[in-house]
């Protein structure tokens, strides 16, 4: 008998990717949207789709109900782990079996980012809600790369605050084929498990840009810079304060050599290797060349 998915953050990334994973499969899709005119592209991955919010509880119930197990994404924010906890609430209310909760790398209540610490609160209220559980805690996107696309594109340079850092980074696909296969599995198989997600090798920036230059056979560059021009850029293009202290802490976590570690989870999970940067940066080299 076929089980009903609910999915939280529909619209974003991470979730879009999860819904094409499922795609073909017989579970049922159902997707929360916060927005209805951002609906449609949902709805034609023959997903049934409910309005709500999870910044409003009240809202929840009609899309919970009936689910067996729930996808939960909750994007970045201070209110986050009230987000999540409306979630779990309207879940245990509906009589939903499993949770399949995608947290962060390294969330801990000694994290040295404030993302780390809200959802390490979270996924203690997964842990102990007294459903079943999976959570999935992946490395730094290489998609978060599509937003230097516009610079790579017009001036074959980007530039972060993130120095020498190396990171495991892991594309986004990986991550929702391994939460499909976890959904697949049934609600036992992987019942207790927190899995961090990397890539195959730890990475350079300077190594990204080597990478991109030959997927798109020009040169690019990566030039380091400082926080303060980092956070002066992001606030220039309208990103939340909040957001940008976040990233910032990210940044020095990650220069400190906190993010320099891969696992092998994605290939236990698949079968398979882990897609390289070099798979990434070829998928999407249309991104990274288009100028107008």
């Amino acid at each position: 008998m076929s089980r009903t998915v609910l999915i939280t953050g529909a619209t974003g990334t991470v979730s879009n990717a999860l819904m094409n994973a499922l795609d073909g499969t017989d579970v049922v899709l159902r997707a929360l949207v916060r927005d209805e005119a951002r609906a449609d592209g949902t709805r034609e991955r023959n997903a049934e789709v409910f309005i709500g919010d999870l910044d409003d509880a009240r809202s929840l119930p009609p899309a919970f109900a009936g689910v067996q197990d729930l996808w939960l994404l909750t994007p970045n924010g201070p209110r986050a782990p009230e987000h999540s906890m409306n979630a779990m609430w309207a879940a245990r209310q509906a009589g939903v079996e499993r949770v399949v909760r995608l947290s962060v790398v390294g969330a801990a209540h000694d994290a040295p980012n404030r993302s780390g610490r809200l959802h390490a609160l979270s996924d203690q209220e997964t842990v102990r809600s007294g459903m079943r559980w999976t959570i999935l805690r992946p490395h730094w996107f290489m998609q978060n790369l599509l937003n230097e696309a516009g610079d790579i594109a017009a001036t074959g340079t980007f530039a972060t605050n993130m120095a020498s850092a190396r990171i495991g980074m892991i594309d986004v696909r990986d991550i929702a084929e391994c939460a499909a296969r976890v959904l697949l599995d049934g609600p036992d198989r992987h019942h207790g498990e927190t899995y961090t997600l990397t890539g195959p090798r730890s990475l350079t920036f300077d190594e990204v840009a080597g990478r991109l230059s030959l997927a798109l056979g020009r040169s690019v560059a990566y030039l380091p810079v400082s926080d303060d021009a980092k956070r002066a850029t992001l606030l220039g293009y309208g990103v939340p304060a909040w957001i940008v202290d976040m990233l910032e802490e990210y940044a020095r976590a990650y220069v400190s050599g906190w993010g320099d570690f891969t696992t092998d989870t994605v290939a236990g999970l698949l079968g398979r290797p882990a897609r390289d940067l070099t798979d990434f940066a070829r998928d999407h080299a249309t991104a990274f060349t288009a100028t107008g």
